[in-house]
């Protein structure tokens, strides 16, 4: 009786290493925390394109945003953990967020698979506003405060950090996605948008948003002589990345048959061209590098969030 339990064991065990060995055998998800047209979800569809090329299933899109972009990555966590269900989870969602608003998950509810892309960011007003530079923005924001549209984090932390260094008044509103929030600065329901390329160009390009400035380390690639926030003398800007995730738990050899693939990925020419079009530096950082960085920002980021006087949840 003690022989014929280990060889059913061992067969239940064979089976279920069998079927990890054939993963994917059907359609997966990819679920994206910001809503559809904004760059997370444009840029997320371009990146599907090329993984499914490596894995040989097809990767639907799956749209779930609000909640300053907590929506989607808490879907993903409460998900079977098969492989089946992968998750859009940017550094802003785990590091950044939960300081500011209650999520039902923290980096241990997921397994990470990778980051893919470095987000460029820049700041932006209507083309008819006063606003030549950067200086002329805070200035006006001394006087009276300025309103400012938003999907969430990283983007109004850098309005919160203009307003502790440069003693500037903002008023945050919040909307679902990036585009929504440049369809209201176009509008002239807000004076201003930190987004990104991909949002904001076409409308300066139609003559109804001026650029101010780089909100990112560098200059952007396709406009070298917009100058950056710092070189404006403003010491503000943005470094946030997007990534991979799969509920916590997920077997290795799945992780790893995904992580492999999306490394893949990332030597497709029309994938690294698609990201830097949207604005998206075309870099790569492995499953256990994404997992570090997104730890170790969650970790600083509570600091730098009351430095810059953004209104934090209680320490539990």
């Amino acid at each position: 009786m003690q022989g014929f339990k280990h060889v059913v064991a061992a067969l239940c065990l064979a089976g279920a290493v069998g079927a990890q060995a054939a993963y994917p055998e059907r359609e997966i998800r990819m679920v994206v925390n910001y809503g559809a047209g904004g760059v997370t979800d444009v840029a997320t569809r371009v990146m599907v394109k090329a993984l499914e090329a490596r894995l040989g299933q097809p990767v639907v899109v799956e749209n779930k945003p609000g909640g300053q972009a907590t929506l989607g990555p808490a879907y993903v966590a409460r998900q079977p953990a098969d492989g089946y269900t992968l998750g859009v989870v940017t550094f802003s969602a785990v590091a950044i967020t939960p300081h500011m608003v209650r999520t039902p998950y923290t980096a241990d509810d997921f397994n990470f698979i990778g980051g893919f892309g470095r987000f460029r960011y820049g700041l932006a007003v209507q083309a008819d506003s006063p606003y030549r530079n950067v200086q002329d923005f805070l200035a006006a924001a001394r006087d009276k405060p300025l309103f400012f549209a938003t999907p969430g984090a990283p983007n109004n932390l850098a309005f919160f950090d203009m307003g502790t260094k440069y003693g500037a008044k903002f008023e945050q509103v919040l909307y679902k996605s990036g585009t929504e929030s440049v369809s209201a600065l176009v509008g002239g329901q807000v004076q201003a948008v930190i987004q990104t390329p991909s949002e904001i160009l076409p409308q300066v390009e139609g003559g109804r948003l001026r650029l101010l400035a780089s909100v990112s380390p560098a200059r952007w690639d396709n406009l070298p002589d917009m100058p950056t926030m710092t070189e404006q003398g403003v010491d503000v800007a943005i470094d946030s990345w997007m990534g991979i995730a799969v509920p916590r738990g997920t077997p290795p050899a799945v992780r790893a048959r995904l992580e492999a693939a999306l490394q893949a990925a990332m030597q497709d020419p029309a994938l690294r061209e698609g990201l830097n079009k949207m604005g998206i530096d075309p870099v790569w950082a492995s499953g256990q590098d994404y997992d570090k960085m997104l730890r170790e920002g969650y970790a600083t980021m509570r600091a730098r969030l009351e430095q810059a006087g953004a209104p934090v949840l209680p320490k539990p």
